[in-house]
């Protein structure tokens, strides 16, 4: 390109600049003033409120100027928020104002128009816009198509312009370092540019290179069920983060950040993506675990942790057992078993006052049970709670002649006495009236634990009624259908009932647990949530995205996954999308394969692809780099000195090297090993941990969506890895590298990996 258009476009570059200069002294003005105007509103409010209330006229008089000063510190307060989000967005865009540039004509129009498109929108005056938002719905053309005939949606309906130029900027300290003029929707040269960059602790937004399938994610406002399958390294997550930003910028008004919730493969994923948000102007989604999610409501019971989902070793007859847990068939024998307790099998338990039952379970059963069939199980343990309430303010007054209460007045010192009276010169008609007053607020407030009992649902034991539910299974399904003989049932309930006395639970009974609570207590669902976005949806089971489904029934949903990296589902029968499907309407499902992989070098992409059996597809993006090293070592110490080495190359290379190992205890180990060497690491051991600058040892079930300059896979060898299952996982482990692989192992090498083609890799 033309040395000259370079110069043009440098000029251009320039006079924003000067634009955005000058907007921001501008706001930072207009802020200044309006926060003065609010404290002086605030200052003189007394001054210029007069308070009179003689009459009903001036009571009225008062109550309008009261108004009228709330209102002008309303609008002054709006002012300066308003100014300064408009100056936070001045900012952003003062760093690097725009990376795109597009020429087209409207249909019937003679003039070509030029837009500029960043992270955000600035206008010079009304409806001269300098750059447009990423988001806007004409920007939608910098991503989708070439160059000719391009049509995008508005919210008017479908427009279509002729494109006659597409231009893209690499701008760094205000100079424009690169550009490049493409007929394809992103040039290869900017992806090559983007995805050269190094890793960081952070991930960052890549709104520059969304690509055309990816844009369709972002801006689909139709389908209730979103469902993204990618190749590990395709965008996914990157892509859902921008649709988030989309979702919130084309919903402005009528949607909130609070109203979106992203669960994620873990807390250290949770930091990983924490400023992509905010680096595209918008507040941080709730985001949490799923564990966290569940885990929260759980009624003083310590459930599974996920480095013990990860570990944990099941013998075949178990595997059969969780494969069924796991399954909308037994979600949905969990609502079949509730349904059965509107007419008998609920276990209630004695309501206790001063060592005696209050209520005794068989009392609170008839009052369960005496309520018309037609009632729901939330209109039969409200009215329950109501009757039960009624009692026991009636017993109030006859309790009150029980001889601990006498006592109880008569032991009543004068503090005791202040605080009971309503004044402090309070006074009784007689002794006897004064004895009434003191004896009922005593067994009133002696009752007060009784009422939150009731309130709180302490009638009924949950882990009781669980376990009842699990007994009443081979009534309501055909256990033989899943390879589970009553005897094998039979174990698994007594193994429960262990777990559960000893106030755990394991993983896979947590959802079905807490569904069978909130449908016997009409759990509200949450309705405040309008768009719900799933991670790594191929760890999930389809019981969790069913429960989810329950909880979230007026969001829309956003699953994303790829299903080569399942690590925690082993049993999976493989068919979680046909599962998933069936809990959406067909008609506002939308399913997306995104089969292109950007994170990785061409060369550590097709050899993750040979890991694969039966895989998805997987297309490598054309990014050269050398080809994955495979080091087998006859010790353990000989790869120690390997693994110094390959650390020491990829320093001196500027790469940061993650050490992936398959356990918390491997990577325990190893960081000793190398400590002991004086090797300086960052050992991840917990997921509320984040990432650190420099050399990180992390197990593999805490790597999940992550993404390293320099992967080592260390220990591949058949004692660790040496089982079919472990495939994924190997996947998993090998496709978080960007630019360089490196896989140790004594005194063998993996079966999965020795089977890799040769020309894919080279041997030491």
């Amino acid at each position: 390109m033309a040395q000259d258009e370079k110069a043009l476009e440098q000029r251009h570059l320039d006079t924003v600049l000067e634009k955005l200069d000058t907007a921001e002294k501008k706001l930072e003005k207009q802020i200044h003033r309006a926060k003065s105007e609010e404290k002086n509103i605030d200052k003189h409010f007394n001054d210029d409120v007069h308070l009179s209330f003689g009459s009903d006229t001036t009571t009225m008089e008062t109550a309008i100027t009261i108004h009228q000063q709330q209102q002008l510190l309303q609008e002054r307060d709006n002012a300066w928020r308003n100014s300064d989000l408009q100056l936070k967005t001045v900012q952003r865009l003062q760093k690097s104002p725009y990376f795109a540039r597009v020429d087209f004509k409207e249909s019937g129009e003679p003039r070509r128009e030029t837009i500029y498109i960043g992270l955000g929108s600035f206008s010079d005056r009304n409806d001269h816009f300098l750059i447009y938002d990423w988001r806007a719905p004409i920007s939608s053309i910098y991503y989708d198509g070439g160059l000719g005939h391009v049509t995008y949606q508005t919210p008017d309906g479908e427009q279509s312009v002729d494109v006659s130029l597409k231009r893209q900027f690499i701008i760094k300290d205000d100079q424009i370092v690169n550009l490049f003029d493409t007929t394809e929707t992103i040039g290869d040269q900017m992806l090559l540019e983007v995805l050269g960059e190094k890793s960081s602790t952070q991930m960052k937004s890549i709104v520059t290179t969304i690509q055309q399938e990816q844009n369709k994610i972002i801006r689909d406002t139709d389908s209730n069920l979103l469902f993204v399958q990618g190749a590990a390294g395709s965008g996914k997550t990157s892509a859902i983060l921008q649709r988030v930003a989309y979702l919130l910028y084309r919903y402005r008004g009528n949607l909130t950040s609070s109203q979106v919730i992203m669960f994620s493969p873990n807390q250290l994923f949770n930091d990983y993506i924490e400023n992509v948000l905010p680096e595209l102007g918008e507040q941080n989604m709730v985001q949490m675990t799923y564990q966290q999610y569940t885990n929260r409501r759980l009624p003083a019971l310590a459930a599974e942790s996920l480095q013990h989902q990860f570990e944990v070793q099941l013998d075949t007859d178990a595997k059969k057992i969780q494969h069924f847990k796991q399954s909308l068939e037994f979600f949905k024998a969990t609502r079949t078993y509730a349904l059965h307790l509107n007419h008998e099998g609920m276990h209630f338990r004695n309501l206790m006052f001063q060592g005696k039952p209050f209520f005794t379970k068989q009392r609170i059963s008839e009052i369960y049970y005496s309520f018309n069939a037609n009632y729901k199980l939330i209109n039969r343990l409200e009215a329950t709670k109501e009757r039960l309430v009624n009692s026991l303010n009636h017993r109030i007054d006859s309790e009150t002649k029980a001889d601990w209460v006498q006592q109880a007045v008569q032991d009543l010192d004068s503090e005791d006495l202040q605080k009971m009276y309503r004044t402090v010169d309070q006074e009784f008609a007689n002794s006897d009236d004064e004895y009434k007053f003191l004896a009922r607020q005593i067994v009133t407030n002696a009752f007060q634990k009784v009422y939150n009992a009731v309130r709180r649902n302490h009638f009924f034991n949950i882990r009781i009624q669980y376990m009842a539910f699990l007994k009443a299974i081979p009534e309501l399904v055909d256990l033989a259908k899943w390879g589970i003989t009553p005897a094998m049932w039979d174990a698994h309930i007594e193994q429960m009932r262990a777990v559960l006395s000893d106030r755990k639970i394991d993983a896979d009974d947590v959802t079905p647990f807490l569904y069978l609570y909130d449908l016997i207590t009409g759990h509200h669902t949450d309705r405040h949530m309008r768009f719900v976005f799933i991670d790594e949806i191929q760890d999930y089971t389809p019981y969790q995205l069913a429960y989810l489904r329950y909880r979230f029934g007026k969001a829309r949903f956003t699953m994303l996954g790829d299903l080569n990296q399942a690590i925690f589902t082993k049993q999976s029968d493989g068919d979680l999308l046909g599962d998933v499907a069936t809990l959406f309407d067909p008609e506002k499902t939308n399913v997306v394969q995104l089969t292109k992989s950007y994170r990785s070098t061409e060369q550590i992409t097709n050899f993750t692809k040979a890991l694969l059996v039966n895989g998805q597809r997987i297309d490598a993006f054309d990014r050269a780099g050398d080809l994955p090293n495979v080091y087998i070592g006859a010790t353990e110490a000989d790869l120690l000195v390997r693994l110094e080495k390959q650390i020491g190359t990829n320093d001196s290379s500027g790469l940061t090297t993650a050490i992936i190992t398959r356990t918390l205890e491997d990577a325990q180990a190893l960081y000793a090993q190398l400590k002991d060497g004086g090797v300086a690491a960052t050992l991840i051991k917990s997921e509320n941990q984040r990432l650190a600058p420099g050399v990180i040892i992390v197990p593999s079930f805490l790597a999940k969506g992550l993404e390293f300059d320099a992967v080592v896979m260390y220990q591949a060898n058949t004692a660790n890895y040496g089982s079919e299952d472990d495939r994924q996982l190997i996947y998993t482990i090998a496709s978080r590298a960007m630019h360089r692989l490196t896989i140790l192992a004594s005194p063998d090498l993996a079966p999965i990996l020795a089977n890799v083609p040769q020309d894919l890799f080279t041997q030491e």
